[in-house]
Parts: structure tokens; C-alpha cells; sequence
């Protein structure tokens, strides 16, 4: 286990803290957003900080390649679940159930998919495309203009969409192409 993988962790971590957060927050105890703000931002720093560490130092490692996407998909799903479903949070900026269900389904798809690949090839090489970086980041930021409550939050969220869409059908692609190339029909 090396320092990028115990970051990944660290981010796993975090998780409850910032879903506690959100659903305890009120505007009577609006410091709770702020508290989470800065959770989920440590988090995201995190996520570049153990990236960065695992390419600059040769960290990389067949358990980092699945628990730094794991760490990322498991504060996403919780964040996005929290932020659509916790009624305190003011109705103008409150992200939309529909996203949230986007975000998982294509998650659990592409976790599905994965699964697929590696029962039926006996291996699977995790690489995040363009498409998916820019889909988490894009994810991460609407998570952050909600908790700043930015008024143009449902701009931010709508371009995560088209991003979480479009990686989607990417993988989705990629995915079979991968099973075509190894003769599974």
C-alpha cells in the first residue's frame, strides 16, 4: 500500500462526514455548509494530490487503478444522492433527481460493464478517458457551486449532464470494442 492509495482512501473516507453535513444542514446552521464545502473540497484536492504523486513517483499500481475511479464514483454517487434528496437545501439550487439518477445509472453501468470485461477477457486495464476526466470534473464543480449556492449552479449541472452522458456512451463503446477485438460475440 503506498501514499497515493492511502489518499484514495482518505477520500473514501470523507464520504460520511460530508453526507452528515448535507443532511443535517438547515439555514439555521448554515456553517454546515461551509464545513461541507471544505470536506468535499479536500476531497477533490485529494483526488489531483494522489494522481499527482502516483505518476510523479512511479506509485502506480493495479489497486490504485481501481480505488482512485472507486473513491471518485462513491463520493460523486453520495454526493449527488444528498444534494437531490435533502430537502433544506433552497429549491432553486437543489440538483434535480434526474441528474443524480443519470450520474449512478452510469455508473453502475460502466461498474457493470467492467465486470463484464474482466469475467469474460480474464483481465481489464482501468484507463479514464478525456471524456470521463472532464465528466468528473465537471461533476465535482457542480457539487461545489451548490454549496456555494452560485444562481447559474443548473448551467453547471446541465453541462455535467451532457459530459456524464456523452463519457457514458464513450466507455460504452470502448467496451465493446474491447470485447469485439477479443473475438467475444
Amino acid at each position: 500500500m503506498n501514499l497515493a492509495n492511502w489518499i484514495s482512501i482518505f477520500r473514501i473516507i470523507l464520504i460520511p462526514f460530508f453526507v452528515s453535513t448535507i443532511v443535517y444542514y438547515s439555514p439555521e446552521k448554515d456553517y454546515l455548509r461551509y464545513i461541507s464545502l471544505v470536506i468535499f473540497s479536500a476531497a477533490v484536492i485529494s483526488d489531483g494530490i494522489d494522481g499527482y504523486i502516483a505518476r510523479i513517483y512511479r506509485l502506480q499500481t493495479r489497486l490504485g487503478s481501481f480505488l482512485d475511479p472507486m473513491a471518485d464514483k462513491l463520493l460523486l454517487s453520495a454526493s449527488f444522492i444528498t444534494m437531490a434528496v435533502t430537502p433544506e437545501i433552497p429549491s432553486a439550487i437543489r440538483l434535480p433527481l434526474w441528474i443524480a439518477i443519470l450520474v449512478i445509472s452510469r455508473d453502475i453501468i460502466l461498474a457493470l460493464g467492467s465486470l463484464l470485461i474482466h469475467v469474460l477477457t480474464g483481465d481489464l486495464k482501468i484507463t479514464p478517458s478525456f471524456l470521463g476526466k472532464l465528466t468528473t470534473v465537471f461533476q465535482m464543480f457542480t457539487i461545489i457551486c451548490i454549496l456555494l449556492q452560485l444562481p447559474f449552479s443548473f448551467l453547471i449541472w446541465d453541462i455535467a449532464a451532457f459530459f456524464t452522458i456523452a463519457s457514458g456512451f464513450d466507455y460504452i463503446y470502448k467496451g465493446s470494442k474491447l470485447l469485439s477485438n477479443a473475438g467475444i460475440k
